[in-house]
């Protein structure tokens, strides 16, 4: 009869899978940060285009059903209509650009972009 402690471990040569999935936000906002087109928001061009669709839809939340006027440009986000993924005319787009509050943008659109997904 052949001893348990005498038979090798299959599975000791496998690399765990979950390795570079990143375990808090810090971790998740730098990986995506390195990804090119994450540039394209710091630059100038995109804060005057930012600031001509604020302006274009009068500083309200064009979500339907929302309308908020917010004053404070800070709590309003230019938001691609259609996710770009790094198309480079998509981002530029401007009519695929709409103004969103905060919280619409952060709540109601995020997971329509999660279900999209799937």
């Amino acid at each position: 009869m052949a001893k348990l402690t005498s038979l090798r471990p299959r599975l000791g040569g496998l690399r765990p899978r979950l390795a570079s999935v990143p375990v808090d936000r810090q971790s998740f906002d730098r990986q995506r940060d390195q990804r090119a087109w994450r540039k394209w928001y710091k630059t100038s061009r995109w804060q005057k285009l930012r600031m001509s669709i604020l302006l274009r839809d009068l500083f309200t939340c064009q979500w339907p059903g929302c309308g908020r006027v917010e004053a404070d440009t800070s709590q309003l986000v230019a938001d691609h209509r259609k996710p770009h993924r790094g198309d480079e005319a998509l981002f530029w787009d401007d009519r695929n650009l709409w103004c969103l509050c905060k919280p619409c943008h952060d709540s109601l659109k995020q997971a329509e972009e999660r279900r999209q997904d799937w």
